[in-house]
């Protein structure tokens, strides 16, 4: 062992209070494993705009008891630092059913504690948007939620919202790593080990408070007292994760029959043991026993939570007896169109307002549907970064400085914010507003699917193909970036000769890594710049567009292809070829060694 690992291990035992991770460490030391010692312990696990989140293991580069501990250090200080009378106002703690979660929230909420903070500690798992919508509605200062969303049951996070129930965001991320830095020995004072004694001053359960007021303000959005619904039974799945009481709930407030839950999945369970990876989103592997249920009961719609319950998946079984599975896009465009209709409900006063007062927005990696939506309607369309850091502070902006009515907002990785109840992706009350948009299709002898069709009709056929490959290298992901990049001298089309092919010239390209953008006569790009994200847009001479992107939360370089036009057989034959030509001219997979996702 070189002095460095021996160092490095003296530092963990010394810190760490853990028998199970100090066990870890002493046996890797025991068998003289200086790899994996030297890759739990030389790198410290990144804090970012989406907290902590990575593997459940001993060591400074992972998800434990010290680097949650000394991640709740750090961000007390800069929160004490930063946001004024924050002690009184207080800390939301909220947590889900993963392995170790109420571990991690008891150590956040007993650091806050030895400082004076009053807690507020769910008592209860609870769904990742009742923080984001408790943090304001509480007045606290910060909010913090223990979850890994949809990751594999091995991971875990830590994720940190603002006084204004948003998502963290740029630059509270690097103030917050550099008091961790600051911060890194454990507090004598503080126990974490303890039984959690609330007494209503300084150790709070909010849940039933919030689950009440959160319940209140989303049945505003409601409009099934004013229309008819179908009698028509709905299967619903958490994902072996939160969201089944409380998608009950939202349920019994939208006054709607109950849904009929898949069974083997409605109670929480670590383990997710039906699924390969519990994320609605990878389609009809992840939805089988949904599925299996809706046949059995004779259901058409399928509505499915990932296991913190921020996201909805949405399947319905079409005329042929064949389910679709819709995929983010899909879903936003739908529930726009719905905001659009029922714009009233989301105003203040009920009273409809001039179009160009409504304010939609979703990601650069969405799909532009919505802006053309926009262009048609008169409303008004925002495009920014991906995730929800970005549409959560975007809206709040606007809304609190523009004096705009935000009506919805979505990306495509199937995470909708439908009105301003919370600044946040909700999951929970995305399902409730599209069981009573379904129910509503149905009554009148529709479908979704058939609604999807008379909005291609009039908006024009916008058809998506998104999917990643697997990356676990990040310097390889940066240089297959740069390999595209080829200093400066990006390609100018997409395809060997002419004919055909002259459709995928390239007549912009966006890169959010360089900030190079010639869209504009400056060449450079208006939305924020990353240096370390990895991101380029191409724009078609055929209308398509493609982004390539490498995951923030994930080991993953993600692709996203759009193709648009009138005539839908050709639109999906262009979007076939262009799909092809991105895997194959761009990502290069087998040159560079990517995994495929095992479905593929």
């Amino acid at each position: 062992m070189t002095d460095k690992i021996n160092n490095l291990i003296s530092q963990w035992l010394k810190w760490d209070k853990n028998e199970i991770t100090r066990k870890e460490i002493e046996q890797l030391k025991e068998n003289n494993n200086e790899k994996e010692l030297l890759i739990r312990l030389e790198e410290r696990i990144q804090f970012g705009t989406a907290g902590l989140r990575g593997a459940m293991k001993a060591g400074f580069s992972c998800m434990n008891d010290l680097t949650v501990t000394q991640a709740s250090q750090g961000l007390c200080e800069y929160v004490i630092e930063t946001i004024e009378q924050s002690k009184s106002k207080g800390i939301v703690i909220g947590y889900d059913g993963r392995h170790n979660s109420y571990i991690f929230a008891k150590i956040t909420a007993a650091t806050f504690k030895s400082k004076g903070f009053k807690v507020y500690l769910f008592s209860h798992i609870v769904p990742t948007p009742y923080v984001s919508f408790a943090v304001p509605n509480l007045k606290a200062a910060i909010g913090v939620m223990i979850t890994a969303s949809h990751n594999p049951k091995n991971d875990n996070g830590y994720k940190v919202y603002w006084e204004t129930g948003c998502q963290i965001n740029t630059p509270h991320d690097k103030g917050i790593s550099k008091k961790i830095d600051e911060n890194l020995e454990p507090w004598s004072n503080v126990n974490a080990t303890a039984d959690i004694k609330y007494d209503n001053e300084s150790m709070i359960d909010p849940l039933s408070v919030i689950t009440e007021l959160y319940n209140k303000n989303i049945k505003e959005y409601s409009v099934g007292s004013k229309i008819e619904l179908a009698n028509e039974p709905i299967v619903y799945t958490p994902m072996h994760g939160v969201g089944g009481v409380y998608a009950k709930k939202a349920f019994e407030t939208f006054q709607l029959k109950p849904f009929i839950p898949v069974a083997q999945q409605i109670e929480p369970d670590a383990e997710f043991p039906t699924v390969t990876y519990p994320n609605p989103e990878e389609g009809k592997g992840a939805l089988k026993l949904s599925i299996e249920t809706a046949e059995a009961n004779n259901s058409r719609l399928i509505l499915a939570n990932d296991p913190d319950a921020d996201r909805l998946a949405v399947a319905e079984k079409l005329v042929d007896g064949s389910w679709k599975v819709f995929n983010g896009n899909e879903i936003g465009v739908l529930l726009a169109d719905w905001a659009w209709t029922n714009r009233s409900t989301l105003t203040k006063g009920g009273n409809t307002l001039e179009n160009n007062k409504y304010l939609m927005i979703n990601t650069a990696v969405s799909s532009a549907m919505l802006k053309t939506m926009s262009e048609k309607e008169g409303f008004i369309h925002q495009e920014c970064l991906t995730g929800f850091k970005w549409i959560g502070n975007a809206a709040y902006n606007a809304i609190n400085n523009d004096g705009t009515t935000f009506l919805f907002g979505y990306e495509e990785a199937i995470g909708f914010q439908y009105g301003d109840v919370s600044f946040d992706k909700d999951g929970v009350r995305a399902a409730a507003i599209f069981a009573e948009f379904a129910l509503s299709l149905y009554k009148k002898g529709s479908s979704v699917q058939d609604h999807l069709e008379s909005m291609y009709k009039r908006y024009g056929y916008h058809i998506s193909k998104n999917r990643y490959f697997f990356c676990y290298e990040p310097s390889k992901m940066v240089s297959i970036f740069n390999k595209i990049r080829n200093d400066g001298k990006y390609l100018t089309k997409l395809g060997g000769g002419g004919g055909d092919d002259e459709q995928f010239t390239i007549t912009r390209i966006r890169d959010l890594t360089t900030g190079y953008d010639n869209g504009y006569s400056d060449c450079k790009a208006r939305l924020p710049v990353s240096s370390s994200t990895q991101m380029i847009t191409f724009y078609f001479k055929n209308g398509g567009i493609a982004t390539l992107r490498g995951s923030g939360t994930e080991p993953k370089l993600k692709y996203y292809v759009e193709m648009i036009g009138e005539v839908k057989s050709d639109v999906e034959s262009k979007l076939i070829k262009a799909v092809e030509l991105v895997i194959n001219q761009l990502l290069k997979p087998i040159e560079n060694q990517l995994e495929p996702p095992k479905d593929d």
